[in-house]
């Protein structure tokens, strides 16, 4: 050893450190090189508490699933991210300038699509395009520019001169991500930009944002739909304004609930989920596709389907199953439920 250097100076042989990423950010100053950085973020509406002290950090150039059920803060913490809501306290770099204090000096620098298109129906494709372009003030080359690459991107050639509303839902959705990156945003908020889309149109949306993220582009996405969240890089849960989970998918299914989801094949599906929800050692029980999934203490695992032929299933079929993030998503409410 190095003489003068205290054996813990080496970063091998400090110990693992097992608080999630958030929890190890609390406390430290918002990083300026990352594409959003957040502080004890908080948005409260009188008594109401809609984003509480949440803190977390968003590398520059990947896609981030920002998830959790209708009403936990999702859309309050956008709001607080683009300038138009400001939070009751905390700090919030974006692209690195401080959006509470300054929020002017960043929003050409990003786009936002929101829950429900931003686009006037009354009004052609062309001319929703020439009004953002104008929000945006792009010059007449500028927008030429982009005009030609969001038609082509978004597959509206030929279709300029049409009424968005005769558009369908899955146009009129290519087409609200067409304004929102017309100025060639560096960062993209997208706001459950696929609610009421059907699931060829959700694929073909998130090819475009594939192919954003392949220029480059940051995309900080809220959504519900679990599948859409195993495309993320990164994903981070909240509920009831807290964070509860962050991580890449892969790694959030293994060290939540690897060896602990059974999925169950019967006839009486109804009865079996009746008797899972009181049996010992099982902590969540639910429908999933034609079968049931039981997420179980390890213990309870060894013997399961015997107990459940024991207890008036015969025809019961177990087996252990990768966790699904849907798995994860239920399984994380019910523990937020219970504490």
């Amino acid at each position: 050893m190095t003489a003068g250097v205290p054996r813990r100076a080496f970063p091998e042989d400090d110990p693992p450190d097992d608080r999630r990423p958030s929890e190890r950010l609390r406390g430290t100053p918002p990083n300026p090189d990352a594409a959003i950085s957040v502080r004890g973020l908080t948005k409260r509406f009188g008594g109401f508490t809609a984003v509480d002290g949440i803190d977390f950090d968003v590398p520059r150039g990947t896609i981030v699933g920002f998830l959790g059920p209708n009403g936990s803060g999702k859309t309050t913490t956008i709001r607080m991210l683009t300038g138009t809501s400001a939070p009751t306290a905390g700090q919030a770099l974006v692209l690195g300038e401080d959006v509470v204090a300054h929020p002017e000096r960043v929003r050409q620098r990003f786009g936002y699509m929101s829950q429900k298109f931003a686009l006037f129906e009354d009004m052609t494709v062309e001319e929703n395009l020439r009004f953002y372009a104008g929000v945006y003030d792009l010059s007449p080359e500028r927008f030429a520019q982009q005009r030609a690459y969001v038609l082509q991107m978004a597959d509206l050639q030929g279709r300029e001169n049409e009424l968005t509303a005769n558009l369908s839902v899955g146009w009129r959705q290519r087409l609200a991500l067409g304004t929102a990156t017309i100025h060639d945003p560096e960062l993209l908020f997208l706001d459950e930009p696929t609610g009421g889309v059907d699931p060829v149109a959700r694929r073909q949306f998130w090819d475009l944002l594939y192919e954003l993220a392949g220029r480059g582009v940051t995309l900080f996405v809220t959504t519900h739909y679990m599948d859409e969240a195993s495309h993320c890089n990164q994903l981070a849960f909240i509920y009831r304004g807290g964070l509860i989970a962050e991580g890449a998918p892969a790694e959030i299914r293994h060290d939540l609930l690897t060896e602990r989801v059974l999925e169950i094949q019967l006839t009486n599906v109804d009865g079996a989920l009746t008797w899972l929800e009181s049996a010992p050692g099982v902590e969540e029980a639910y429908l999933s596709g034609a079968s049931l999934h039981a997420v179980l203490d390890p213990d309870a695992v060894p013997g399961f389907e015997e107990r459940l032929r024991a207890a008036g299933f015969p025809d019961a079929a177990v087996r252990l199953v990768e966790p699904t993030l849907e798995d994860v998503f239920v399984n994380l409410v019910a523990r937020a439920e219970q504490s």
